[in-house]
């Protein structure tokens, strides 16, 4: 399984970027695919997730800057972050599993993660 994610950089706080992740080795529409992202010192937090269907969920800090989409055709999940803020500054990780369903609540706690992708770097300078 390899998850390849890009799309990440140096950007000014208001900025936005779009973060893309392909998936290979899994079957794609079967997948439950998300956006996690760490912090220096904090730990790993589930941004977004998009169920098999094609429902998103966000964490509470999103509120409403991000848009989590998939296309199963192309095998990849897609996220639009716009308005950014120096916080968001992070390491941002495509994951997939077939029976996650609370990331974003947390009930689902990444150590239940099936597959990770290596991860891209964002940088929002204020």
């Amino acid at each position: 399984v390899q998850l390849q994610a890009s799309g990440g950089g140096l950007v000014q706080a208001g900025g936005s970027l779009r973060l893309s992740c392909i998936a290979s080795g899994i079957v794609f529409d079967s997948h439950i695919m998300a956006w996690y992202r760490k912090a220096p010192g904090k730990q790993r937090e589930a941004v977004a997730v998009i169920t098999e269907g094609g429902t998103p969920h966000y964490g509470d800090f999103v509120q409403g800057r991000f848009t989590i989409s998939r296309d199963n055709a192309k095998n990849t999940v897609y996220l639009q972050m716009n308005s950014l803020k120096p916080e968001d500054t992070a390491i941002y990780y495509c994951a997939a599993d077939s029976f996650l369903h609370y990331v974003c609540s947390g009930r689902d706690p990444p150590s239940d993660v099936a597959h990770w992708g290596q991860g891209t770097q964002v940088t929002v300078s204020s």
